[in-house]
């Protein structure tokens, strides 16, 4: 049974949550900080590549005029979120002053909890340690922290800035205050936080990995093509993307090690992952990422091309 949280006042949200950080510059690092930016926090961007941060401003700059094209926000606006964010390549400078880190580093568990050992240590006391993770285990990653009680699970919707779900995972030590510190501000940021409880995928990767699985086996047994398989969830089910389409999305490698995580989690062999995806993933064929996975994107055109593979 999910407890409910408690409410606290904007200003002395405001007060505690004003510095935050965010640990890895990718798809999902750079999302969660230009939304952060945006909406007049303090961020520290972190990432061990100088490369990666050019190239996370970069991307955010780019989201930030498309936003401007299309009359979402001002220029000014685009301006003052730019200068809203400074990249880090040294994670105890970047995090020295944080109220709220949020981890968006790579779906893997050692990495994961390497990086809150360390922010455990570097961190002020107060802060509250947050992880993007869509699958791994809150209580697991508070483990190896002395602040159990302020670790927390923030995961965001791919693209950050557009999707409005927040998914709230309360691990098993969570404070009551810190639930309500996560779910008020994830509202001050335009989305709509969801609570859930910890277990492996939580809901949203619970529900859609196994789908997005089943789609693969379904391509794998012959039973129909890439492109039949998404039309028929695109016009059958009023899915906005077919499920071959968005496992390309979300990255081949990453749905793999949600399966793997489900998998080993529960212990069920529904979730093991269909032999065509880990045949994929160890080619390196990952996905729009990768510029080729269930569809080819390597022309670099909106218009997606089958990958040769499953062409008919």
């Amino acid at each position: 049974m999910l407890i409910p949280f408690y409410s606290l006042s904007f200003r002395a949200l405001k007060r505690s949550m004003k510095n935050i950080t965010v640990i890895g510059s990718g798809t999902m690092g750079n999302g969660i900080a230009h939304t952060f930016a945006q909406y007049g926090f303090s961020v520290s961007l972190v990432d061990i590549n100088e490369q990666a941060l050019q190239k996370a401003i970069a991307t955010i700059t780019k989201n930030l005029d498309r936003q401007v094209t299309k009359g979402s926000i001002t220029e000014d606006v685009k301006q003052a979120t730019l200068k809203n964010i400074t990249p880090f390549t040294d994670l105890v400078k970047g995090a020295a002053t944080a109220d709220l880190v949020v981890e968006a580093a790579s779906e893997n568990v050692d990495v994961k909890l390497k990086i809150f050992k360390q922010l455990d240590e570097v961190c002020q006391p107060s802060a509250i340690l947050a992880s993007n993770t869509s699958s791994i285990s809150i209580t697991q990653i508070a483990a190896v922290t002395k602040r159990a009680d302020k670790v927390i699970g923030m995961h965001f919707m791919n693209p950050v800035p557009v999707m409005k779900l927040v998914e709230v995972i309360r691990g098993y030590s969570t404070s009551n205050e810190v639930l309500a510190k996560i779910m008020e501000t994830s509202r001050q940021l335009g989305k709509v936080p969801v609570e859930v409880n910890d277990y492996p995928g939580f809901v949203a990767n619970k529900i859609l990995m196994p789908m997005i699985n089943e789609a693969i086996i379904t391509l794998y047994e012959g039973v129909a093509g890439v492109e039949e398989i998404d039309t028929v969830m695109k016009l059958g089910m009023a899915h906005p993307m077919g499920p071959l389409q968005l496992a390309d999305f979300i990255g081949l490698d990453v749905c793999l090690n949600i399966l793997k995580v489900l998998q080993d989690g529960f212990g069920n062999p529904k979730y093991a992952p269909c032999p065509l995806l880990v045949n994929m993933v160890t080619a390196g064929h990952l996905g729009v990422k990768s510029g080729k996975g269930f569809y080819d994107y390597s022309s670099g055109g909106k218009d997606l091309i089958l990958a040769e593979r499953f062409k008919k």
